[in-house]
């Protein structure tokens, strides 16, 4: 599958590294005794390419979109708390709207694919308050049975997520964050964990909102099914009769399983990297579309905070996929992306202390080390 990806460059570059770093060490403190925030001050002045970096107008968005694969019973939640909770943000009402106000963030709530009408809620404009129409169709298809999405589809759901972070970007941000409302989207993000990561399937599966032990035990049947299938489809056979599996691109993944939302919050974060933003990274549905986004792009990785590590099975797993170390660990799996935003003040912190902390020579305090 042959689909333009953007050309996004490393953060690399030793020399900045080291003068960084000679400005973290001498901040009038002892030396690594601000632990992660040195870390991730770091991360931003290399991303940002200076020694003095900023956070301007952080901008969430919010992607909704429906499951086929909802239709078997893989989530306790029925398929209508969707467009019920994409209306119930346009009111404010939701834990993302608490968190955005809080820290100061522009939401922007995208129906990416939401199985209902929800015109009368759009926006006149992407900067107008409501909802951003960029509905690619009314949900995807059951993957238990047949591909989620076309590639017109998935492509279409990239571009939009593409072009809001472009807004974003033209209106003066440098950091943005992701986060989704799409009932079942944790199946879909199992079986990119296992596809793309390498993960023994069961290990990838969760209770999602709240399966009990039968409903999980029903999830994990419908996904070994549905993964079965797919690599009856993408295998060649050999003169004994067997089955082999070819060696399946990242985008055929993405394209059989994924939801519009999680397709367009990949194309979200591709563009931020290309355009050298910071990329806040969310719970586990977040977590699968990063895994997804640096398979297709793995200078990604370098652009992207990873908020927390909440409480989904499979999420601390897929985190150490790409060696990320989350911020916190709250025990949270609301998603809509509240984990990550919860994190923003220690990004803020990190920011802060590069260009508000003294230097052992102003502060004519002797240097011990």
């Amino acid at each position: 599958m042959m689909i333009k990806l953007p050309n996004i460059s490393t953060v690399g570059d030793e020399l900045l590294r080291s003068k960084i770093q000679a400005k973290i060490d001498n901040l009038n403190k002892p030396k690594g005794s601000l632990g992660r925030l040195e870390e991730l001050a770091m991360q931003i002045c290399m991303v940002q390419k200076t020694l003095s970096p900023e956070l301007r107008h952080p901008c969430h968005l919010l992607f909704g979109g429906d499951h086929g694969i909802e239709r078997e019973g893989v989530s306790v939640s029925p398929r209508e708390v969707t467009w019920q909770q994409m209306i119930n943000f346009t009111r404010g009402g939701g834990g993302v709207n608490m968190f955005c106000r809080q820290h100061g963030f522009r939401l922007m709530i995208v129906d990416m694919g939401v199985d209902y009408d929800l015109s009368p809620y759009y926006a006149e404009s992407p900067t107008s308050p409501g909802i951003i129409n960029r509905k690619v169709a009314r949900g995807t298809r059951n993957f238990l049975h047949e591909s989620a999405m076309s590639i017109e589809e998935m492509t279409d759901a990239m571009a939009s997520g593409a072009e809001l972070v472009t807004l974003c970007h033209d209106e003066g941000s440098n950091i943005v964050c992701m986060g989704e409302m799409g009932i079942a989207n944790t199946s879909a993000s199992s079986i990119w964990m296992h596809l793309l990561g390498g993960v023994p399937l069961d290990e990838c599966i969760g209770a999602g909102a709240g399966l009990g032990s039968a409903g999980l035990e029903h999830k994990k049947k419908v996904l070994a099914e549905s993964v079965e299938h797919f690599c009856k489809i993408h295998s060649t056979k050999q003169t004994s009769g067997e089955r082999k599996p070819l060696k399946i691109d990242p985008f055929t993944v993405i394209r059989f399983f994924g939801g519009l939302e999680m397709a367009g919050a990949i194309g979200a974060m591709l563009r931020a990297a290309e355009l050298r933003m910071l990329v806040m990274v969310d719970g586990f549905i977040m977590t699968a579309c990063a895994l997804a986004a640096t398979k297709l792009c793995p200078n990604a990785l370098d652009y992207m905070i990873f908020g927390h590590c909440g409480d989904e099975s499979g999420h601390a797993r897929m985190l150490a996929l790409m060696n990320a170390r989350p911020l916190l660990h709250l025990g949270m799996r609301l998603g809509e992306g509240t984990g990550a935003l919860c994190a923003y003040p220690i990004i803020d912190s990190a920011v802060r202390m590069m260009n508000e902390m003294n230097n052992f020579d102003n502060a004519k305090i002797t240097k011990y080390f």
